[in-house]
């Protein structure tokens, strides 16, 4: 399966772009909000991919970043959210702006985004909210996975724990740790156990 198309762009139209690549040209279902940051018409441009393959019908959809699909992805997750209702919801708002709005659990905000309304508001925010995939670095304060010990974090999200609590856990779990000079001289994977045990114990609390 391929990860992106890089061509010509030959056409932009709501949820829909046009692209060139040596002759065949793409068919491909676009958010608005990244047709808006992609190139324009005739410029070249690289455009990150998914498709949909059934029995019935085969569809290409299309996103500026990679980051853009990873939220695409993230919402497919959630029960009643298919591909095109995921375009709908990112169409008017950008991927910061939801990730912000999940991760900070803002109910009222999410429900006033076009295409979402109260009942999936309220299945976003219980399947999404500190589960998504993908990193943030907006000013709202999510943190990246980037610790030595991002595995054990995800191990503990997957687990079903909040991800910022689970990183605040971890933090608070080396910063203990720091002085001990048996941890310091164990293997990685030894560490890594040590503070998901500990941290299983701190969330319990």
């Amino acid at each position: 399966m391929f990860n992106s198309l890089s061509g010509i762009i030959t056409g932009k139209f709501p949820q829909k772009l046009y692209l060139d690549t040596h002759g065949i040209e793409w068919d491909v279902t676009c958010p608005d909000s990244a047709l808006e940051n992609l190139p324009d018409v005739g410029c070249e441009g690289r455009v990150y991919v998914w498709m949909q393959h059934t029995d019935n019908l085969m569809n290409l959809y299309g996103f500026a970043s990679d980051r853009d699909r990873s939220l695409f992805f993230d919402l497919l997750k959630v029960d009643g959210i298919g591909p095109k209702g995921a375009v709908k919801i990112m169409n008017n708002i950008s991927t910061d702006q939801m990730v912000a709005i999940l991760e900070n659990g803002d109910l009222g905000l999410l429900e006033k985004v076009p295409g979402v309304g109260k009942k999936t508001a309220a299945k976003m925010l219980l399947q999404l909210k500190g589960k998504l995939t993908l990193e943030s670095n907006t000013s709202t304060g999510t943190k990246k996975t980037s610790s030595p010990y991002a595995d054990v974090i995800s191990a503990l999200v997957d687990m079903g724990y909040d991800k910022s609590k689970a990183a605040d856990a971890v933090e608070k779990i080396v910063g203990q740790f720091s002085a001990d000079e048996t941890f310091a001289k164990a293997g990685q994977s030894q560490k890594e156990d040590l503070i998901f045990r500990r941290a299983i114990v701190e969330l319990a609390n």
